[in-house]
């Protein structure tokens, strides 16, 4: 079924004052400059539009000197291959002069400047993003784009085998581009030259495949485009195992907001061994992996609870886990037989996620017990670790009685003169859902 293209938003876009600064300082009556590529894709199809990139005739010096001469910022932020970004009144437009591709390795292309907008479409992945406007408003589409877009195709522009050939990468933007895009079934000459170009993945940096497997995890289609990536035998090549679809898929749809790394925790993480493995496969940031690994112990400890988990188990879990890493696991788990949430456990869960409540922090610290007379070391760490257990059983009180008491037992602890355990009574509330939170 063919969809209705939003021209009157093309139009707006065009109309941007700060686009047409940068237009005019590049025309030329021998010279041309368009707007070009996603901009001209999403204004079409309604989307918000934010990125603005031209293609232009001009060479890159002739960029710098004529945006520098209108008093506008030109910044050669890719000059060697044909990039200027020119900031107009803060805003950067990233202006490139068209190619032409001489010689390409799955990884990389030789290209030179050329004056073909025909020929620099061409070289683009997918009809759909190869679509230019001059300032004027006249649309061009020398490959299919319009017709694709109206009817929610992604298609390879030519050969999808030679397209990805020059760039294995295209393989994943094939899918996440569908997933964004597409209806239906993804295009079969393109899904076709995607599965017989598995292995081209392996020749791609970590870094980037990371990039687009994460945007993809977003998308709209995402469940079902990892599902066809599945079957076709190219997602366990990703994650390094059969993903979780049905925890993506209802994750996905209990979302308010897409999260692309508690996508690939849903999709991926079952155990510390997956975060793990994800951290070295995917080159994930420091940020991702911790979050991921925090995952793992939050989701073995909510799905094992064998009880309505109450309050003051939550308080415990997200002292030993996080708040994030908590909230993360229980969206993933919706709809799984575990963990069962009181509805004031539930609020309690609510309060901690969206920051209405901290997380509770043990009372008692390293430096009020030494004050109190107890000697550094290793007797110091045994009254740490005596208060914390019973701080956690008792549901992580942090009012002014508990604190005294879970410092009292600290003291006996560390010194060697009381039981190390024998204090947790009274310090708080029951203990009797410790049990059920998961191990601490």
């Amino acid at each position: 079924m063919s969809r209705p293209l939003d021209e009157a938003a093309l139009r707006a876009v065009l109309a941007r004052p700060r686009l047409n600064r940068v237009l005019d300082a590049l025309a030329d009556p021998g010279e041309e400059t368009r707007l070009v590529g996603g901009a001209v894709r999403d204004a079409l199809l309604g989307r918000p539009v934010a990125d603005l990139d031209l293609a232009t005739t001009l060479l890159p010096g002739e960029v710098v000197r004529r945006a520098g001469a209108a008093g506008l910022k030109p910044v050669p932020t890719g000059i060697a291959h044909g990039t200027v970004t020119v900031v107009a009144e803060g805003e950067p437009f990233e202006v490139t002069t068209l190619r032409e591709d001489i010689e390409t390795d799955g990884r990389h292309a030789v290209v030179r400047f050329g004056r073909d907008f025909a020929q620099d479409a061409a070289r683009r992945d997918f009809t759909v993003n190869a679509l230019s406007v001059t300032p004027d408003g006249r649309v061009h589409d020398t490959v299919g784009g319009l017709a694709d877009l109206a009817a929610s195709r992604v298609r390879f522009i030519g050969e999808a085998r030679q397209r990805i050939r020059e760039d294995y990468l295209r393989v994943l933007r094939f899918f996440r581009f569908h997933a964004r895009f597409g209806e239906g079934a993804p295009d079969p000459e393109g899904l076709a030259a995607a599965i017989e170009a598995r292995d081209g993945l392996a020749l791609l940096s970590r870094e980037r495949v990371r990039g687009e497997l994460l945007k993809l995890l977003t998308a709209p289609a995402a469940p079902a485009v990892a599902a066809v990536m599945q079957a076709a035998g190219l997602l366990p090549r990703l994650i390094g195992g059969v993903g979780d679809l049905g925890r993506l898929a209802r994750l996905a749809a209990a979302e308010a907001e897409p999260d692309p790394v508690r996508r690939l925790a849903a999709l991926a993480v079952r155990s510390l061994a997956d975060a793990e493995r994800l951290r070295d496969s995917l080159r994930l940031s420091k940020a991702e992996q911790a979050r991921l690994a925090a995952y793992a112990g939050a989701e073995a400890a909510l799905h094992g609870a064998p009880a309505p988990l109450a309050p003051a188990d939550i308080r415990r879990l997200a002292a030993i886990h996080g708040a994030v890493a908590l909230a993360d696991a229980a969206l993933v788990l919706r709809g799984e037989p575990a963990p069962v949430l009181t509805p004031e456990a539930a609020e309690t869960l609510a309060r901690f996620a969206e920051g209405r409540e901290p997380v509770p922090v043990l009372p008692v610290t390293g430096a009020a017990l030494v004050a109190a007379g107890a000697p550094p070391g290793r007797g110091l760490g045994r009254g740490l670790a005596a208060a914390r257990r019973a701080w956690l059983a008792a549901g992580c009180p942090t009012d002014g009685g508990a604190k005294a008491r879970l410092e009292a037992l600290a003291l006996a602890a560390a010194l060697g003169t009381g039981e190390a355990e024998a204090g947790s009574e009274g310090v708080g509330p029951s203990q009797a859902g410790a049990a059920r939170a998961g191990p601490a």
